[in-house]
């Protein structure tokens, strides 16, 4: 990533790298812990995505994940069928869920009508994250990601569907795939081979042009899709 960072950018840059710290002592955002089956995980979440288009997602795995996996088998990989771009979540995974089908509802009404009304925006990927649970592929973003997690949450806490989620911070929302679920301690073997392909990473700036509401468990199996919505296009 050689270019001038904006504001906006330096900012998220900084809440990744103090997340990055926090991460390794005593994590104090919501996390999902470990299980022996994340596939078949019964945990179910009420949140928002945009589902990667295949070119990147196959990019994803062929550049990191693959190699990865050739280190240590033993994690839960993501597969291009189950990676998705976290936009903003309603309720975090739990079983039983932390919502009803009225706050289903509630949920899509709300994002039918505030998710339109913003633009698309890009992502501008450029390393990996070792979180306590899980490694993510972090990435800076225009501002427009902020307005689209903060217009649905003021509606949907006046509506009665707060997010509950506990976030690390309240502004700056960069944005996160999840890679790799940790099934044990990583090996040094492992963090060595996550830094090597953290400094080759260089991916175009991805553009976000939707957002899906979805009900699904850690690793976006049982999916239920209650709504995709386009992002303002301007270009």
């Amino acid at each position: 990533m050689h270019h001038n960072y904006t504001l906006h950018q330096q900012k998220q840059i900084e809440i990744i790298n103090s997340l990055e710290n926090t991460s390794r002592q005593n994590p104090n955002y919501s996390v999902v812990t470990p299980v022996a089956d994340f596939t078949n995980d019964p945990r179910l979440c009420l949140t928002s995505v945009n589902i990667p288009e295949p070119d990147f997602a196959n990019k994803i795995v062929a550049e990191i994940i693959s190699p990865l996996k050739l280190v240590d088998p033993g994690h839960f990989y993501y597969s291009t069928d189950n990676l998705h771009l976290t936009i903003k979540n309603v309720r975090v995974i739990n079983d039983p869920p932390h919502f009803n089908s009225q706050e289903e509802t509630i949920a899509a009404s709300i994002f039918s009508t505030v998710v339109p009304q913003h633009h698309s925006f890009k992502i501008y990927y450029y390393r990996l994250l070792v979180l306590s649970t899980s490694l993510a592929l972090v990435g800076t973003t225009d501002p427009e990601l902020d307005n689209i997690i903060f217009d649905p949450d003021d509606k949907l806490a006046t509506s009665g569907v707060p997010d509950d989620k506990v976030l690390i911070n309240k502004q700056y929302f960069f944005s996160n795939i999840c890679l790799a679920r940790f099934t044990h301690t990583i090996t040094p073997e492992f963090q060595q081979a996550i830094q090597q392909i953290s400094q080759l990473i260089s991916f175009s700036p991805y553009l976000v042009n939707s957002v899906t509401l979805l009900v699904c468990n850690g690793v976006f199996q049982k999916r239920r899709i209650l709504g995709t919505w386009k992002l303002k296009d301007d270009q």
